[in-house]
């Protein structure tokens, strides 16, 4: 990481092959940065599309506004959470916001975020409300999860009562994501933390790869004694990025690998229990990966 803070703002964003979604999300952190020191810090994960064209031919409208802007392009995907410490490290900026490629930050969001957190001390990391493109709400904050929310979302038991607290506690039924409050684990979709939680807490842990990562330092920054807040005065229109739909099969079998080692790492006691939820993920995982797998074969077969 990088010595004493020279801007205001550091934003880091990993790109995988998203030439679609990129230039909307850098054109509302141009907007967002209006007025401050920013600096915009873009890793490529080895993109086989036009993204790096893309990003390029979108720098000089940056630097023009007076952006600092960091184009690293890696020569192999070496996944996300990886990509996003390379970027954490070259940070300069007080306040560092790490968001997804298919984001797009609406307006004034950036300040209300950075308001929460100058305004109360306990607070170590803001996140806002994310929308839909067609501006419905989006959960996006979770409890950390815990042994029998597998179960339970493995029955099916979360889906036949959504709103329920008791049957899906871990997605945080019945929160409508319009009020503010403190939260375990909001979506790594657009995260602004101060530098200072970075250097306290550290990077992000590269043994989870893509998912779980952001579930894993949301629980270290708690432990760390601070609260997480979420704000639904910010707002971003979140699309989901296109990069996990077209791999559909093999995120599935990451992120339950993820959870696996989730579990491994923060639900110590009792470890032989660890190892039976470890294999009903697993196994889970199997059969959600090759379904995926089945559904995407038969969808192009009758193209």
């Amino acid at each position: 990481m990088s010595g004493k803070p020279e801007t205001d703002f550091s934003v880091v964003i990993v790109t995988f092959n998203s030439q679609g979604e990129i230039v909307p999300c850098l054109q509302s952190v141009r907007r967002e940065l209006k007025g401050t020191s920013g600096e915009i810090i873009l890793i490529d994960n080895c993109s086989n599309d036009r993204t790096s064209e893309v990003v390029r031919a979108a720098a000089g409208g940056l630097e023009a506004a007076t952006i600092h802007f960091e184009l690293i392009l890696n020569k192999e995907n070496v996944g996300f959470t990886k990509a996003l410490n390379q970027g954490l490290r070259a940070c300069r900026g007080r306040y560092i916001l790490a968001l997804n490629p298919d984001t797009e930050l609406q307006p004034a969001c950036l300040q209300a975020m950075r308001g929460c957190l100058t305004a109360d001390e306990r607070i170590g990391m803001v996140a806002p409300q994310l929308l839909n493109p067609d501006g419905s709400v989006q959960p996006s904050c979770r409890q950390f999860p815990r042994r029998p929310d597998v179960l339970v979302e493995i029955s099916g038991l979360s889906r036949l009562f959504p709103n329920s607290a008791r049957f899906n506690r871990w997605k945080m039924g019945g929160f409508e994501h319009d009020s503010r409050r403190f939260v375990d684990q909001p979506q790594g979709a657009c995260l602004l933390f101060p530098r200072a939680i970075l250097d306290s807490v550290g990077l992000w842990d590269e043994r989870f790869p893509m998912f779980f990562s952001d579930v894993d330092w949301c629980r270290r920054v708690k432990a760390s004694g601070f609260e997480i807040l979420f704000e639904p005065a910010a707002k971003v229109v979140h699309r989901k990025g296109a990069s996990v739909r077209c791999n559909r099969a093999r995120m599935i079998w990451t992120s339950h690998r993820s959870f696996y080692h989730y579990f491994k790492k923060h639900e110590n006691k009792f470890s032989f229990v660890n190892e039976i939820f470890g294999a009903i993920l697993l196994l889970t995982g199997i059969v959600r990966a090759g379904a995926a797998m089945l559904s995407s074969g038969f969808s192009k077969a009758n193209k």
